[in-house]
């Protein structure tokens, strides 16, 4: 399992730790992942992803998993979470449908 956030696709960097005689040794900056519990209110269900915890203060900001999703490019988001995302726009289209009915 790679170290990669499943909702905004970061990734370990690969940079020089330096010593004060400027010594280069390679080092990795890995992200701050974190197992969380996101609640979907669309779909009235929990879901467990592994997260940076700056991806889980957006999630946060934007108001919610629901809201994170909807403006989340494909390209960043895991194969788990653009099946999430995909399900999540179908409820809120169904929902927006009822409503308008």
């Amino acid at each position: 399992m790679t170290r990669r956030c499943e909702l905004t696709g970061k990734l370990p960097l690969s940079g020089n730790n330096r010593s004060h005689a400027e010594n280069a040794t390679r080092r990795k900056f890995r992200p701050n992942l974190v197992n969380v519990t996101l609640i979907s209110d669309a779909l009235g269900r929990q879901f467990k992803l592994r997260i940076t915890a700056h991806a889980l203060k957006t999630v946060e900001h934007r108001g919610g998993l629901d809201a994170f999703l909807a403006k989340a490019k494909a390209d960043d988001l895991s194969p788990d979470c653009l099946k999430l995302k995909r399900d999540v726009a179908k409820a809120l289209a169904e929902k927006a449908a009822a409503a308008a009915a």
